[in-house]
């Protein structure tokens, strides 16, 4: 009784159609909308990260800079808590370069 519901999908219009269709009797396999190229360019992005980066990086040592002059609003809680979100972003800004640099060398090993 469960083999016997199949969807009714019409997957032909749901295709969108480009120059290459027909090509050698093979349709299109794209399906649905293209998405629009917008947004910030690639150096933006990455100048954002960076100041991002540096921003958390700063951090435990303004907070350890206020704990040390005394500051009440300031818990060494706090400069934990901030070392700790300082040294996961280096860990993800490792990783990130290790796996850029990974993908640049298999680009590289490719032959043409």
């Amino acid at each position: 009784m469960i083999n016997s519901f199949i969807p009714n999908y019409d997957l032909e219009a749901r295709i969108q159609h480009t120059k290459l269709d027909g090509f050698a009797g093979m349709p299109s396999a794209r399906i649905g909308n293209m998405e629009e190229a917008g947004g910030a360019d690639f150096k933006s992005v990455m100048s954002g990260l960076v100041d991002n980066m540096n921003q958390t990086m700063n951090a435990p040592d303004n907070l350890m800079k206020d704990v040390m002059m005394g500051n009440e609003n300031v818990d060494i809680h706090d400069v934990m808590v901030a070392m700790s979100k300082a040294e996961i972003s280096v860990n993800m800004a490792t990783t990130a370069v290790g796996k850029v640099i990974q993908a640049y060398d298999r680009i590289m090993q490719i032959q043409i």
